[in-house]
């Protein structure tokens, strides 16, 4: 009997105990189809009837890159926040126990099941100029609601569970013994933190915040009470589309919908990359 060895290099996959693997995959690609690539090919067939030259004209709108420039750099900005103080929410709930802490743990949670129409009206009415918050600014000269500020509380509001949620399990993992061995070798608790903990909980937090960005990017209810909605100050990307389709524009809706989706892929792509580095550079594949 002969039998004719196959290299483990050519195997298209890996043999599982687990039967159906043809059926599942072919389930995941029919699922991903219609939810996910059917539309996107949908927009971008939409767009392809536009020129070149009224693409690019679309796309050099001072209108469009202002609303497009206050979108993503709002939403980096509240993303990078977020990234910050998650981390420190999870070290809380994770290492310490204190009354209330399931209260708090509860609560951060909240964003995911609050309509996000209630959350703008909320926080519009806490950050207005006669608001509870707001008030105290105005005397100051500062403007929180209808102004670029008011729209990074709001998407630091909806992104942080991304965060907390993201790094929490990972965080847990981490056994205390590690931290203990790190001080008995003479670590402080500075050089524990940042050369011990982060560097296993960096690819968590990449994708607490890519998670976090992406949602703040295309973000409308929230934001668009805050924002005001001001041309060229707080108008963000969502709602210009919006507008472009209440004026019967499909095809310049579709060319900034276009537009967005192309950021959006790019930047997440980089951050993927940077998760798969930070990961391959820990030694945590």
């Amino acid at each position: 009997m002969i039998t004719s060895a196959i290299p483990s290099g050519r195997r298209l996959k890996q043999p599982s105990i687990i039967p159906g693997f043809g059926l599942t995959l072919g389930f995941s690609i029919v699922y991903l189809s219609l939810i996910i690539l059917i539309p996107i090919a949908g927009l971008i067939w939409r767009a392809s009837s536009l020129t070149w030259i009224e693409f690019i004209n679309i796309l050099l709108d001072e209108r469009t890159l202002a609303a497009l420039r206050i979108s993503f750099g709002t939403a980096l900005i509240a993303a990078c926040i977020n990234a910050v103080f998650g981390v420190l929410i999870c070290w809380v709930l994770v290492r310490y126990e204190f009354p209330g802490r399931r209260i708090i743990d509860a609560m951060v949670d909240l964003p995911f099941a609050l309509p996000t129409a209630v959350a703008g009206i909320a926080l519009t009415a806490l950050y207005a100029p006669q608001g509870w918050i707001g008030s105290w600014f105005t005397p100051l000269g500062i403007r929180i609601a209808y102004s670029p500020i008011g729209i990074v509380i709001a998407l630091i509001f909806i992104g942080l569970p991304f965060v907390v949620r993201t790094v929490q399990p990972v965080m847990e993992e981490i056994d205390r013994e590690v931290e203990e061995a790190a001080a008995t070798l003479g670590a402080n608790r500075f050089q524990t933190v940042f050369r011990v903990l982060l560097p296993s909980l960096t690819p968590a937090v990449l994708t607490g915040f890519a998670l976090a960005f992406a949602r703040g990017v295309g973000e409308y209810g929230s934001v668009v009470f805050i924002a005001g909605n001001i041309p060229y100050v707080s108008e963000i990307a969502p709602l210009l589309i919006v507008i472009r389709l209440e004026e019967f524009n499909y095809a310049g809706a579709t060319a900034i919908a276009t537009i967005m989706l192309v950021i959006s892929f790019a930047m997440l792509l980089v951050i993927n990359l940077i998760q798969a580095w930070s990961r391959r550079r820990y030694g945590l594949v």
